[in-house]
């Protein structure tokens, strides 16, 4: 059975979300559908990149990936359907794909990229502020029903590609980034883990706050206790116990994260 994901900065108040579920079960009835998020913030890119990227890996191969945060919708902007990997992933060229296809190409997987130029996996009538359910809703539930990728349009090799932080190393340890803020307020960065090799002797400083050593869970501190942790993609990342790291630090997705390692 075929399985789709939709990642969006939709919110669920209009009715977007179920209306692309509509479109998708008209041509493929048998898909399951799970939704990754649709509270990306509106015309965030890099934070639904960011969302995608986490996620994607925790499905079976062949599962069909729709992304759609689209601020130049009905633009000049090219409409993709891509094989990264065994994934594919549908929505706009906009660099919204960009970690995905660096791990896929860091790790010599297959990609194919094309460009939707063939209107008959369109639905008929293509709006031109709702891509989501004109386009990368229907090319999606035929991706699900094993069309090729080579029936969809025209073979790319130029996706428009994000200028992705990344954690530096210096003379002291670590200049990394805050990459997603949750829903809870904690401040995940782009430092792995294991560059700390379990060292717990480090100090991380973010928006003039300092945090010594690494914690092993939310449980083992006190409530209110600014903490460092491993998250459970294995970075690190910053928190408040019970608490808001984001809203209490005035943190942001960019900001500089400073590791020191002793």
């Amino acid at each position: 059975m075929p399985i789709l994901t939709l990642t969006t900065d939709f919110g669920l108040k209009d009715g977007f979300v179920g209306t692309m579920k509509g479109v998708i079960w008209g041509i493929c009835p048998e898909a399951k559908i799970a939704d990754i998020s649709h509270v990306i913030s509106p015309q965030n890119v890099l934070e639904g990149a960011y969302t995608l990227w986490r996620a994607y890996s925790f499905f079976p191969a062949g599962t069909v990936h729709v992304a759609v945060v689209d601020p130049g919708v009905g633009t000049q902007r090219r409409p993709l359907a891509i094989r990264l990997g065994e994934h594919f992933f549908v929505g706009p060229d906009n660099g919204l794909f960009t970690p995905v296809l660096a791990d896929v190409e860091k790790n010599g997987w297959p990609v194919e990229i094309v460009h939707l130029t063939n209107k008959d996996y369109w639905l008929p009538s293509v709006s031109r502020t709702f891509h989501g359910r004109d386009i990368f809703a229907p090319v999606a539930a035929h991706l699900a029903k094993a069309v090729l990728l080579s029936e969809l349009g025209e073979a790319i090799h130029d996706p428009v590609r994000l200028q992705m932080p990344h954690p530096e190393k210096t003379n002291d340890g670590w200049r990394a980034h805050v990459t997603v803020v949750d829903v809870f307020g904690n401040c995940a960065t782009d430092l792995p883990a294991v560059e700390l090799a379990g060292n717990d002797s480090v100090t991380f400083r973010l928006r003039g706050r300092e945090v010594h050593g690494l914690g092993t869970s939310y449980g083992h501190r006190q409530p209110g206790e600014l903490v460092a942790l491993v998250d459970s993609e294995n970075f690190v990342e910053i928190a408040v116990v019970n608490g808001s790291a984001a809203r209490e630090l005035g943190a942001q997705v960019g900001d500089l994260v400073e590791v020191v390692v002793e």
